[in-house]
């Protein structure tokens, strides 16, 4: 992998303490909880985080989609090559964020809020079951101001690459179009990730003021299919809506965009400027292996970011991709293996 300057890669979206362990039936219960569910916290559930803390083995992982990916990326770029930014509080919940991402070797800037709590994600495990509580708190208070201040604009302003998570356009969209106009200008790789089905659906306006400067769109197909029924496509065909998403009006015409659709165990779908489409199988993986799909999309998102940033073929982008992917469904939540694997290209 060809080496990066450093902070090449900068991150924006919702930071979240992910709380996971091992419950049972009648933690559900305490909770009114079920078991293959998630949920945004009410009052009735603010205490089956200190729960899990306590009485439970937690595993304590740096989450909330777009820290998934900048952590999955800095595992395999060369050390000092992501920062991420969000909103925590000033709490105990903030230092154990601090201390995962330490551990991940990834730099965050992170604007603190001394009135709200970081966001936490309580999941109880049960079986093959997960059932996810979460409190953005702190993450849901991000503002352009943060972003501005001199100490972080200096490091938007050294990056080559930015990565945008769709779960921040319920957040902060100015500051999303502040990356996004400064990509353009510069003439930088703008990555989007659509994040979740509910985006396209209910926040249409914002996400669409973002879509001309997408230099790459990254999906799933659910995320793909909510895309083209609340945009008029009427395709359900997973390739033409690859196709509609690349031919959308574009900012920065020195790029052709990019869309990549992910399709769990089907091909990855990929579409250039919206004229050709190329099909990318998947990495077998023996089902016996498979430990957990939480944060797969991220990790896929991860692989193949890292390879932009490293300046790979896309080709290779995918491909990596898909191997941090295949990597992260072993592990317990979205996480990756330590001693850290090398990857190699499938054709090697």
């Amino acid at each position: 992998m060809a080496p990066t300057q450093e902070f090449a890669l900068l991150c924006l979206e919702n930071p979240l303490l992910d709380i996971q362990a091992v419950g049972n039936a009648a933690l559900l219960e305490k909770y009114n909880l079920k078991a293959n569910d998630a949920i945004l916290a009410e009052e009735k559930h603010i205490g089956i985080y200190e729960d899990l803390l306590n009485n439970y083995s937690a595993k304590l992982i740096a989450g909330g989609g777009a820290q998934n990916t900048a952590r999955g990326a800095q595992y395999m770029l060369p050390p000092n090559s992501v920062v991420y930014l969000g909103g925590v509080g000033d709490d105990k919940y903030a230092a154990i964020l601090h201390d995962a991402v330490k551990t991940a070797g990834l730099r965050v800037e992170y604007r603190v809020d001394k009135t709200q709590p970081t966001g936490r994600c309580g999941v109880v495990i049960t079986d093959h079951n997960r059932s996810m509580v979460t409190d953005l708190g702190a993450a849901n208070h991000y503002d352009l101001e943060h972003l501005k201040s001199p100490e972080v604009w200096k490091l938007v302003e050294g990056a080559s690459t930015y990565f945008v998570g769709g779960y921040h356009l319920t957040v902060c969209p100015p500051a999303i179009m502040a990356l996004a106009e400064e990509a353009a200008a510069k003439d930088k790789a703008f990555v989007f990730s659509l994040s979740a089905p509910f985006i396209p659906q209910f926040f249409k306006d914002p996400l669409d003021a973002t879509a001309p400067y997408w230099d790459y769109v990254i999906g799933n197909e659910t995320e793909a299919l909510s895309y083209a029924e609340s945009h008029g496509i009427e395709s359900k065909d997973i390739k033409e809506i690859a196709k509609a998403l690349a031919a959308l009006p574009k900012k920065n015409e020195k790029r052709e965009r990019v869309a990549i659709i992910t399709q769990g165990t089907e091909p990855t779908v990929v579409s250039v400027g919206g004229k050709d489409v190329q099909e990318f199988p998947v990495h077998a993986i023996d089902s016996k292996l498979i430990n957990d799909t939480t944060g797969a999309g991220d990790a896929f998102a991860a692989g193949f970011t890292a390879g932009l940033v490293a300046g790979e073929s896309l080709a290779q982008c995918v491909d990596q991709g898909q191997w941090l992917a295949k990597l992260s469904i072993q592990e317990l939540g979205p996480s990756f293996p330590f001693p850290k694997q090398a990857y190699k290209p499938t054709t090697q």
